[in-house]
């Protein structure tokens, strides 16, 4: 029998070129994840930078022993503030940091009362006092942040009173000098969270008013250009499926999923102090009535699929040749007036939609009826006639829903005042 030989390399050097390779992979790796925040979102490395400040400025109660004479071990408490109460969004600090603050002040304070009142007491009233109170106190609390006005606002506020309460109720008990140590806590907590406050607000602040305004101010393009390209592909009527213009329901499904962001930002939104276009007293309900409609609207552009999947798989076009013209009129229209009441939000001017949009809503309505009511579109017999009915009651359900958000978008420039056009 005959041998295979197989020609092996000399020495190590070939492995070289294959750890070169490896490594250049593995550090072209690290840039990029070092790189992709800066690149993509900046207030991230902002937020960051100063959150390392806070913790810097805080840790000077530790490292400089004027400041620790004044404050000893409690520093830690001011340390413990900035950790938990820092957050993202300068609404969402002044938020936490309040509900800290009051959870607190209202917890120590009771938590005192009840241990002078059992230490008055004595004996085993004592024991049973301080047992007593924790129980009621800790059940109300415990029920209150079950109920869901408390719950959005003030559950780290009732959470923080019923830590704070146990502690300070229950080492009454032991701690002679119970009130003194609720003040020196109470001290740093302050110092704290005026760090944070500090940091937040003045140093570059990430406010959530500003990013819910301009989310929701976006979307409105962003349904305009899925009604549009929806109409464009619905009447393409060529045959080769290469050549059709492609179409995703993306934009839609992404409106559809913001109700929870649009919620957190609306509760940030109004704890923040007066900042630029946006007052004390700015209707942040109203933004939440309008990314509703939005949904609404994204909801039905997404209910047109099973049309779309009609129109590709149609091989009589005859029908939607009938009504190629107006509805992508129809469209072009829609389009227009999302994009004109985007642009007025987010640039805070009233557009007068009852004088310039509403008519032309109406008018498309007209335009619709017409076209369902017409005999040019003859007996919707088979599901090619359905799928065409079906695509024009959703473009009257998305002219009502549109005409809807008109009004709301005006009422919204009315209560706050936006700047008239």
């Amino acid at each position: 029998m005959g041998s295979t030989v197989i020609a092996m390399p000399e020495g190590d050097n070939q492995e070289v070129p294959v750890r070169e390779n490896k490594k250049s992979k593995f550090s072209r790796r690290i840039l990029c994840m070092v790189s992709f925040p800066v690149k993509n979102d900046k207030r991230r490395v902002r937020h960051s930078i100063k959150v390392g400040v806070a913790l810097v400025l805080v840790s000077l109660l530790y490292l400089l022993d004027p400041l620790y004479e004044q404050v000893g071990d409690n520093a830690m408490w001011a340390i413990m503030t900035v950790v938990v109460v820092f957050e993202f969004y300068a609404g969402a600090t002044l938020s936490k940091g309040l509900n800290r603050g009051i959870g607190t002040i209202l917890g120590g304070g009771l938590g005192c009362l009840a241990a002078v009142f059992a230490e008055e007491v004595g004996g085993v009233g004592h024991a049973i006092i301080i047992g007593t109170s924790v129980f009621i106190f800790g059940t109300a609390a415990t029920y209150a942040r079950l109920i869901p006005s408390i719950k959005k606002r003030y559950d780290y506020g009732a959470m923080i009173f019923i830590l704070t309460f146990n502690l300070v109720a229950v080492s009454g008990i032991r701690a002679d000098k119970v009130v003194q140590l609720a003040r020196e806590r109470l001290s740093t907590i302050v110092i704290g969270f005026a760090i944070c406050i500090f940091v937040s607000l003045l140093v570059f602040p990430i406010w959530s008013s500003d990013e819910l305004h301009d989310s929701v101010a976006s979307r409105f393009s962003d349904l305009a250009a899925s009604i549009q390209g929806f109409t464009e592909e619905y009447f393409a009527f060529t045959g080769d499926k290469e050549s059709r213009p492609e179409f995703s329901f993306s934009s839609c499904k992404s409106v559809l999923h913001s109700k929870s962001k649009d919620e957190l930002l609306a509760n940030f939104a109004r704890w923040e102090p007066w900042h630029g276009k946006f007052g004390l007293f700015h209707p942040w309900d109203k933004y939440l009535t309008i990314a509703e409609l939005l949904r609404d609207i994204a909801t039905t552009i997404i209910s047109l699929k099973p049309s779309l999947q009609s129109s590709r798989e149609s091989s009589d076009q005859s029908r939607r040749e009938l009504i190629k013209e107006p509805c992508e009129g129809v469209g072009r229209s829609l389009a227009w007036i999302l994009r004109e009441l985007g642009e007025s939000l987010k640039k805070t001017r009233r557009c007068h939609s009852e004088i310039l949009l509403l008519p032309k809503l109406e008018t498309m309505r007209e335009e619709l009826s017409q076209m369902m009511s017409s005999s040019r579109l003859g007996q919707f017999e088979n599901a090619d006639g359905f799928a065409v009915a079906s695509f024009l009651f959703s473009f009257m359900e998305i002219i009502d829903k549109v005409e809807e958000l008109a009004k709301e978008v005006e009422q919204l420039g009315k209560l706050a005042h936006f700047a008239i056009k």
